[in-house]
Parts: C-alpha cells; sequence; structure tokens
C-alpha cells in the first residue's frame, strides 16, 4: 500500500469514525432511556454533548491546523476518541457517558476537518470533489454497518454501547495507518490564506455554508425520530423500526458510488440542484405514509437521491473562488457539524412541545430551504462569473 492510498484511507476512516458514532443514535435512545430509566426525550436531548463537540471540534480546527502538524493532531485526537469509547463500560453514570461522547464528539469535529484538508492537499482539483464525495460513502458504509450492529447486539442483549466499542477498534486502525504515513505539510494552508486574503468570499459560499447547516440539522433530525415514529405510532418492533436507519444509508451509499462517476460528467451544479430538490420531496412520505414496508422503500429512495449532497454543495462553494482557502473548507464543514450539534436538542423540544410525526413534517420543511439557498447560491455565482466576463471583456480591448 502507497503512502497517498494510506492516508487516503485513514481520510476515509475518520468519515467512518464520525458517523459510527451518530448513525446508532436513533436506534439506541430507547434502551439507554430503558437501561437509565430516564425518558426518551431527555436521553435524545443529552446527545447534544456528542452532537455539540463535533461542533467545538469544527470550531477548533479553524486554527488547530494553523499550528499543529497534520499528523501529529490527527494521531493524538483518534487516540483520545479511542480512550474515550472504551471508557464507556466502566461508567456508572449518566453524566460520565456525556463527557466521554462530548470529548468524542470534539475529536471527531477536528478530525474530520483535517481529513477534508489532507484529501484537498492530496488529490488535484479534477478529482477533489470525486474523492469528497467518496468520503461521503464511507460516512454511508458507516452508517449501514453500525446501525446494523446496533439492532444485532440489542437482540443479543448486548449493552448499548456494544457498537461504540466496535468504533473504538476501527479508531485503533486509524492511529496506526497514521503512524506509519507521512502527511501533507500543513504550512502550505497557511500559503493558501495568504494568496486569498484579498478575494472576499463571495455571498454564495456563505448560503452554502447556511444551507449545509440545515441541511445536517434536518437530516440528523429526521434519522434521530424515524425509528422511534415507526415504533410508537405504527406498532413496529423496535428492532425493526431500527432498520429505518440503515436502509436510508444503504440509499446513500448506492447514491454516492454512483455520483462519485455522474459528477464528473455532468458536473457539480446540476448535481447540487437535483439531490436538493429530490432530497425534500423524498421527505414527504415518511408523514404521509402510514404502513411499515412503504416507509422502509421511502428510506433507501430517500437516501439515494440524496445525490451526496453535503460534499457537493461543498465542492459547489469551493468553485466560487480562484484559490479556496483551507479556512473556507473547515467553515463550510462547521456548517454542517453546528447542524448535526443542535439537531438532538432543537428536535427533542419539537416533539415535547407537538410528537414525533410533527418533527418529521419539520424536515421536510428544512430540506425545502436547502434547496432555496443552493438554488439562490448558484443564481448569484453565475451573475458574478457573467460580471466578471464583461469587465474581462471591456479591458481586453484597451490593451
Amino acid at each position: 500500500m502507497s503512502n497517498l492510498q494510506r492516508i487516503t484511507l485513514a481520510c476515509f476512516l475518520a468519515y467512518f469514525i464520525m458517523s459510527g458514532v451518530l448513525s446508532p443514535i436513533g436506534i439506541i435512545t430507547g434502551p439507554m432511556a430503558d437501561h437509565f430509566d430516564q425518558p426518551i426525550t431527555d436521553i435524545a436531548s443529552n446527545f447534544s454533548w456528542l452532537t455539540g463537540g463535533i461542533f467545538f471540534g469544527s470550531l477548533a480546527a479553524l486554527i488547530i491546523y494553523e499550528w499543529v502538524k497534520l499528523k501529529s493532531a490527527l494521531m493524538a485526537l483518534y487516540g483520545m476518541i479511542l480512550l474515550c469509547l472504551i471508557s464507556l463500560p466502566f461508567q456508572s453514570e449518566l453524566s460520565g457517558i456525556w463527557l466521554a461522547l462530548g470529548l468524542v464528539g470534539a475529536c471527531c469535529g477536528a478530525g474530520l476537518a483535517g481529513a477534508a484538508i489532507v484529501i484537498s492537499k492530496a488529490y488535484v482539483y479534477e478529482r477533489r470533489a470525486s474523492m469528497l464525495i467518496i468520503t461521503d460513502g464511507c460516512f454511508s458504509v458507516a452508517g449501514i454497518v453500525t446501525s446494523w450492529l446496533a439492532v444485532q447486539f440489542l437482540a443479543q442483549n448486548i449493552e448499548w454501547y456494544g457498537t461504540y466499542l466496535f468504533v473504538a477498534g476501527v479508531a485503533c486502525i486509524t492511529i496506526a495507518l497514521c503512524a506509519i504515513s507521512s502527511f501533507p505539510d500543513g504550512s502550505s494552508a497557511a500559503e493558501d490564506a495568504e494568496i486569498s486574503t484579498n478575494e472576499p468570499w463571495p455571498i454564495g459560499a456563505w448560503l452554502c455554508i447556511a444551507a449545509l447547516f440545515v441541511y445536517t440539522l434536518s437530516q440528523f433530525s429526521l434519522l434521530l425520530w424515524l425509528p422511534n415514529f415507526a415504533e410508537t405510532n405504527l406498532d413496529v418492533p423496535r428492532g425493526e423500526a431500527g432498520l429505518l436507519v440503515g436502509r436510508f444509508w444503504t440509499g446513500m451509499l448506492v447514491s454516492q458510488i454512483f455520483v462519485a462517476w455522474w459528477v464528473l460528467k455532468i458536473g457539480v451544479r446540476r448535481t447540487v440542484m437535483i439531490g436538493a430538490i429530490a432530497s425534500a420531496l423524498s421527505t414527504i412520505p415518511f408523514w404521509s405514509m402510514s404502513q411499515m414496508e412503504e416507509l422502509v422503500i421511502f428510506a433507501f429512495v430517500c437516501g439515494a437521491v440524496n445525490l451526496g449532497l453535503l460534499k457537493v454543495t461543498l465542492s459547489l462553494a469551493t468553485q466560487m473562488m480562484k484559490v479556496p482557502p483551507a479556512r473556507l473548507v473547515s467553515a463550510l464543514l462547521l456548517g454542517a457539524t453546528t447542524g448535526t450539534s443542535v439537531a438532538p436538542w432543537i428536535s427533542s423540544r419539537i416533539v415535547e412541545a407537538t410528537s414525533n410525526y410533527t418533527v418529521l413534517i419539520v424536515c421536510t420543511f428544512g430540506y425545502s430551504i436547502v434547496a432555496v439557498l443552493v438554488i439562490l447560491a448558484m443564481a448569484l455565482s453565475k451573475e458574478a462569473e457573467a460580471e466578471a466576463e464583461i469587465e474581462v471583456a471591456a479591458v481586453e480591448p484597451a490593451a
């Protein structure tokens, strides 16, 4: 295995780990509530320790990689994740569990930004968007695997933290890959930032950041409460309800494998537009259908029509600048992780005030906002490009 292959695999595993700690939440909240004799809304809300940690880790990533080498930072971050995850079986109080998961989230958030920076430096522009979409494919693989493991572990009466111990094993592999690999020099990130100092971020890029925030807020809220909705409203057994999450990630994986090739054929802009509109429409059946068989089908469809929306939106934003700085990539990921971080708290408040049925409708509304934001971002960036072409045409005759 070459050095490039090793660091690429380490970056893919960073995405696997992030998904591995997030994807089972909708499945294990019920068993955790039973184990600790707490209301399920309290357990779901307190997972904001994990998602809030992701937010703070993403925020810290804006400066970490300007001071610490990529290799040293990633080894330290995933070493902390390993220690925190293997401590879960020894925690007897919820306060200790939330603290450990908060640290895991912070390290995942910072590690994910580092992985994105490594990929942006290791691959040329033409392949960058495709590789970033493949990282999301790894995210989806983790969603499928860990959701399935969570269901299987609970069926075998294995404690709720069983899946997290599996993720700890993946963290071990990531640390080993980092230890034996050479990483791109982090100093070039500062050089890129210096080159781009005089180029303000376009409004379209800011709209993409907002879109990623709403997107992850809607998606994570959907996956958090869909199994509970099926269990309580449709009288579906807990294990069968949990499989809806796996079906969603399976559909997304199939889509991302296809889009990694398709985006090279039709371009980022068309992919973003199709994925945003289709995602909004595909969530309507979750609250308009009343049969579990239909929900299983549409969970797969919803994941499939997503078209790797997070990473193609990120790629869209970076294409709006001549020299996109590493800080823009971190800011885009920060927008996404902020949505993830507040999703448990916001969605739990909605459920407490209304019902788990209402929160599914709100998710459809959120996906619709994403479609409006990305379409507006593309329209504004096209207008800016047209104005730039007019200016160039006006200058050339004088030259």
